[in-house]
């Protein structure tokens, strides 16, 4: 597991609570989309990295 796996799961899970957050919150349905896809191709590219399938 390198510093990059590290960083991209950490950003991930850290816009997954901004997520939950905005959506508490009543923000706008595009701002809590784009935070859900960021938030899901930051842990798919950290996970992905992790079992080697994206070197």
């Amino acid at each position: 597991m390198t510093g990059l796996n590290t960083v991209l799961i950490v950003v991930g899970l850290f816009l997954a609570g901004g997520v939950y957050s905005f959506w508490k919150q009543g923000m706008p349905k595009g701002v809590v989309v784009l935070l859900s896809i960021g938030s899901v191709m930051c842990l798919v590219a950290g996970v992905m990295r992790i079992q080697g399938l994206w070197d």
